[in-house]
Order: structure tokens, then sequence, then C-alpha cells
């Protein structure tokens, strides 16, 4: 759409013709009435009559100007006024397609004419990506349609394509207003392939605020880095493939260090080695989505390994005092001799196959990049527990490997407690356990939890999925905050 008001007439030499004849037109007839009037008895004083009362009529005129031209534009048939359709939405088109609008920007829709004002209990948030062209108007006839149902624009992102552009909003809409109705509306607006979804409030912080977050929380410990990205790029599947399998060998999996993008499917290389494949079939990736993720990732390759250096100390019943704290690749010895002090059946119990190998898995649980673990240690330096909270793609998986002679003392449920604490502060909708029947501590632990259990038996193999709607049962000391 072009406002009318803003077009220029294209200049032409016969309108410079027909303004100077109606000049000289105007002065020769004014020529007349002076002279006709002047040699009359009472001439002068009529001039000057007339004189004032030209200038009262030109100063009445300039009044009358001024105060209509402030006055709001009177309201078209749909409620909106003419500005809002044209000039406004324009400008607001401008501004966004030259990146002057980069977070949040003020609502620009507002309730129909007489219509009632919307109370917050009337209102839901949605979140909306559609494709328009890049054209002028394009923006703004997408704004118009939502003004139309009562929707309040509250954020908007562009994501510039080779054709076309992206946008992506955060609206306020009535309650009442179903999603079907709104990506009805869009597509006749010019907008294509239009996604929908429902929004809460934590989506209100703007683009750039939210990005600084992710990066912080990435900088700080290099297990948030897959979190980080599915927390950017909203429900996506991330898989992290080592370059080097459990057995030894290698895996093939890498990419380049540009990184890969093909529609839905982005592939980055992983600082630690192998690949970092994240797919989001029902909406395609965007280059701006690239490159922020490919940022997040080489600022996690920059800082190398880290993980907070946070402990917590417990009184177990008996006295013993020990540490909770995180565990990373550099307690690979440790977790090796605890090993050796298990028994076969607590080993069989906790990793499913043959013994002897338990301990080539270790890397691969004790790197950051494949999930978080906690290690407890006692007064002496040993490590007698170890508790790992696993990312696996869209769920999450919970592990638990205590000494023999430390079990049965409480630390097992400690570490579970404190893994789902965590998995909740990660947004992680569940959690599962993969265990045995006759694995009755790992059963119990997971009961005290006072959660949602579903339980699931294939082949002989206990599977328990835990809902983390509701809060643990207990409040855990917070001691992983001081790290993160």
């Amino acid at each position: 759409m072009t406002s009318a008001k803003s077009a220029r007439r294209p200049h032409h030499w016969r309108r410079d013709l027909i303004e100077l004849a109606a000049l000289f037109t105007a002065v020769a007839v004014a020529d007349a009435i002076a002279n006709l009037i002047g040699h009359q008895p009472d001439g002068p004083y009529l001039l000057v009559a007339s004189a004032v009362a030209l200038t009262a009529t030109a100063t009445f005129h300039t009044w009358w100007a001024r105060r209509h031209s402030h006055a709001p534009p009177p309201p078209t048939a749909d409620g909106l006024s003419s500005d809002h359709d044209s000039s406004a939405t324009d400008r607001l088109t401008a501004a966004t397609r030259t990146g002057s609008i980069i977070g949040a920007v003020a609502p620009v829709t507002a309730p129909a004419a007489g219509g009632p004002a919307l109370s917050p209990g009337e209102t839901v948030l949605w979140r909306m990506r559609t494709t328009v062209r890049d054209t002028p108007g394009s923006l703004a006839a997408l704004c118009i349609a939502l003004a139309r149902h009562r929707v309040d624009i509250l954020t908007l992102q562009t994501h510039p394509l080779a054709e076309g552009t992206v946008d992506e909003f955060l609206l306020r809409a009535p309650d009442t207003l179903q999603a079907q109705q709104l990506s009805r509306a869009i597509s006749a607006a010019g907008g294509s392939s239009t996604w929908i979804e429902r929004a809460d409030a934590h989506d209100l912080v703007d683009a750039p605020t939210r990005i600084l977050g992710l990066a912080t929380r990435t900088a700080l410990d290099a297990a948030e880095l897959p979190l980080a990205l599915r927390q950017l790029l909203g429900r996506c599947t991330i898989h992290s493939t080592p370059a080097v399998s459990l057995s030894g060998r290698a895996t093939g999996e890498t990419a380049p260090v540009e990184g890969v993008l093909e529609e839905t499917v982005m592939r980055l290389r992983d600082p630690s080695g192998g690949a970092i494949t994240i797919e989001r079939p029902y909406l395609p990736f965007t280059p701006t989505e690239f490159a922020r993720a490919r940022a997040l990732v080489e600022l996690d390759a920059r800082l190398g390994p880290r993980v907070p250096r946070s402990e917590h100390v417990l009184t177990l019943p008996e006295g013993n005092e020990i540490t909770v704290r995180r565990a990373d690749q550099s307690d690979v010895a440790g977790a090796r001799a605890m090993h050796d002090r298990c028994s076969d059946q607590t080993l069989r119990l906790r990793y499913h196959g043959p013994v002897g190998d338990a301990d080539r898995y270790l890397d691969h649980l004790l790197s950051p990049r494949f999930g978080r673990t906690l290690a407890v240690q006692t007064a002496s330096g040993r490590l007698v527990a170890l508790g790992h909270l696993l990312w696996d793609g869209d769920e999450t998986e919970v592990a638990l490997l205590v000494e023999d002679d430390w079990q049965r003392r409480g630390i097992g449920s400690e570490l579970l407690g404190r893994l789902v604490t965590l998995a909740i502060e990660a947004g992680c909708e569940s959690v599962y356990a993969v265990t045995q029947a006759s694995n009755t501590g790992m059963v119990a632990a997971m009961r005290a939890l006072a959660l949602p259990l579903d339980y699931q038996i294939e082949e002989g193999t206990l599977v328990i999925t835990a809902r983390l709607e509701a809060t643990p049962v207990r409040s855990l000391p917070p001691y992983e905050q001081a790290g993160r």
C-alpha cells in the first residue's frame, strides 16, 4: 500500500502556464476594481474596509486549519483511521525493512472503534511466524489484518531471505480468537507458510536480551550449549555425535567450520569433536537463526571445557560427611577406580550390558556436551557415587551408580532429587530412568520424587518416566545456582 498523501505528482509545464495565466487575470481584475472604486467619493474608505475584511478572513482561515489539522482522522468503515491504514503502517514497514526495529516495538494496533476494552484475563499470547514478499506495504497489510481482529503486536523480528522476508510476531489476542481464524486472516493479507503456537510471559523478553542471557549461560557452563540452542531455536531436536564412538572407531561425523544449513536441518562443528545436528521439521531455519546458533557454538569453542566448581556438604544419618559437586572428564580416573570397587551386579544394573565394557562409557557420560553429572565424594576425596542427567534428543535420561558399600544410605535419592531439580531448571518436561524390576533401590528413589510416574516394560527392561509438571517434593539447597 502507498499513501496518497505522500505520492508526488509529476511536474508538467502546462500547470505552470495555467497558474501564470490565473495570476495575470487576478491582477487585471484587481486593478480594474481599484480604479473603479478609487474614483468614487468614498473610494479610499471602501479600499481600507476591503483590506481589513480580507485580513480578517485570512486570519480566521489560518486558525481554523490549524485547529482541525490536529484532530484525529475520521474512522473508516472497519473502525480504523485512514492515516493508520496508510501512513503509520507504511512508516512501520519502512522502519522494519531498514533495520530500525530490531527488538520489541510498541503495540501498533488497538481495539476496534466502539469495542469494549480487553482485560488481561480475556487475552492470550501467541507466537506467529509468516513469510511475506519483501515489498513496500507487505507488513502494513499484515498489521491491518491483525488490527481488524483486535490483536496487539507486542514484539516483531524480521528474518531476511533471498526471496521474501520472514516476520516473527509476539501477539496479544482475544481469547475467543482461534489459531485457524488468525491463520486465515494472515493468509488473506499475503502471508504464507504461517506457523502459530501459544506463548507465555517468558516470551515477552526482547530478542537481544534473551540472546545475551543464553550467551551468559553458555559461558558459565559447557553443558548449557544444547539447552541454549534449544531455547534459541524453539522446539527442535539436537543430537551431539562424537567423532569417536564408544568402541573407539571414528564415526566420520563432522561439519565444516562455517556449518551447513539445509532448510529444516543445520549442522555445526562440535568444539569437543564431532558434529551438532539440529532438526526442526515443522519450520525451516532462517539465515538469521543459523548465524545466531553458530555464534553460540563459536563462543563455546573459544572458552573451552568448563564446569562450575560449586560444592555442597551433606551429613549422612550415621554422621559421615559427603560432598556433592559437578563432575567432568577430569574425574574419569576416579570414576574408573569406583568401577573397580563395585560388584558385577551393581554395574550390570547400571549399564544393562557386559560389565567389562563399563569403563568405555565414562568419557561420554562425563562430557558436559551430553549432559550434567553430579559426583559424591568422601572427606578423603574418593568418588563413591555418580548421577547423570543426559540429553537424549527431545528427552532427558537420569542414571545413578552408587558404590556397594555406600548404598541404602539415602545417597541415591539425594542425587536423583538434585538431578530432577536441574532438569526442571533446564526446562525439561519429563525425565526417564532405564533399569530392571529387580533394582528396587532405583524404583523406590523414583517413587520418592512424588511426581506422576509412567511405567513401561520392554524385553525385561523397566522404563520409568517422571512428568515434571509438579515441583519436586522437597526444595534442595541452591548450591548449583552459585555456579550458573
